[in-house]
């Protein structure tokens, strides 16, 4: 897998070529029967603009708890760019909510190739050991997209 394209503190990019049609890895993010698959234990969504989601995550011995983003789509045109706020709320954090924007861009490269963008905005890290987490995170995630798919 390529290395990420990292812009500065604030943003990360990752790019990712899925071997899928364009149309199965749209619907892998706005599908919650397929986002229960890779993406979180229970999923609901309003797979529109201006719609909400709710992803929930049961932990595990590392990170023990219930993990739960949410969040409204702020733009959403099919098959082609999802953006969404992003609202991390779990064990480690009590007091404050970790808020971004997530956007994701789909172009379709083969009938059976789709290149993804993934940029997560807004996110200052604390310090580069939580940077290279993120990155870490998102590169899994996109990891286990391109498993149920391919």
């Amino acid at each position: 897998m390529p290395a990420p394209d990292i812009d500065n503190e604030a943003q990360i990019t990752l790019t990712r070529t899925i071997n899928a049609p364009l149309e199965d890895v749209f619907a892998a993010w706005t599908d919650p029967a397929l986002l229960e698959q890779w993406q979180a234990d229970y999923a609901e969504v309003e797979p529109f603009e201006g719609g909400s989601y709710r992803f929930v995550t049961e932990g595990d011995d590392e990170n023990p708890g219930e993990h739960v983003v949410s969040g409204e789509y702020l733009q959403f045109i099919e098959d082609t760019r999802l953006a969404l706020s992003w609202i991390y709320q779990g064990p480690d954090t009590p007091d404050d909510d970790l808020i971004f924007v997530l956007e994701i861009d789909f172009k379709a490269i083969a009938p059976d190739q789709t290149a993804i963008t993934i940029v997560e905005r807004g996110l200052a890290h604390a310090d580069p050991e939580s940077r290279i987490f993120s990155i870490e995170a998102w590169s899994a995630t996109i990891e286990q997209l391109a498993d149920l798919l391919e």
